[in-house]
């Protein structure tokens, strides 16, 4: 038996008795018995309950075996655990994987969908910042018989605001549109 058998026989119990199942398999492992069209499935995805037509479901040490309907047609179906790689309830919306049952393909799709979080980059230790050498000012103290007069400013001019045009009469009233008559309802009574 499958080493993990023993748990994903209690998880998929557990999930039965709250209501429908669905179980991922790879149908392509030995002992999966599928129809011929499902043969070559990586991933399968079956759903399994207990108040299924013929009530034959048995859930044993060797893995899960049932009568399931395919397009119409009733097809006896035989999973083992080692071919098991998820079980979903539907009742409760959870789902248990093991990751090390899953087929490659699948493993590869969840590294390209499933968003990594990216490590932080690491700041590199930056060099000692130099230090450049500051501007001094100083005052320039010119003698008395040099100094230049002083600059009186005119005042600035202060601007007028813009005529503004009167509003004509189309503009004060409003737009003349109509409101759009109410529409019947497109739902009818049927007796």
């Amino acid at each position: 038996m499958d080493k993990m058998g023993p748990e994903k026989k209690a998880r998929l119990l557990a999930a039965l008795d709250k209501g429908m199942v669905m179980i991922h398999l790879d149908a392509r492992r030995p002992g999966v018995l599928v129809p011929p069209s499902l043969r070559n499935e990586s991933h399968l995805r079956l759903n399994l309950s207990y108040r299924f037509d013929p009530p034959d479901l048995t859930v044993g040490e060797w893995g899960v075996r049932c009568t399931l309907s395919f397009s119409g047609s009733r097809f006896k179906v035989a999973v083992p655990w080692s071919a098991l790689f998820a079980i979903t309830s539907h009742a409760t919306k959870e789902t248990w994987a093991c990751p090390e049952d899953m087929p490659a393909e699948i493993l590869q799709q969840m590294m390209v969908t499933t968003k990594v979080p990216m490590p932080e980059p690491v700041a590199e230790p930056s060099a000692p910042a130099v230090e450049r050498p500051r501007a001094v000012l100083r005052e320039v103290v010119l003698p008395e018989d040099e100094a230049p007069e002083p600059v009186t400013a005119a005042p600035a001019p202060v601007p007028t605001p813009a005529p503004v045009p009167a509003p004509s009469l189309v503009e004060a009233e409003g737009p003349k549109d109509d409101p759009p008559a109410p529409r019947r309802g497109h739902l009818r009574l049927v007796k």
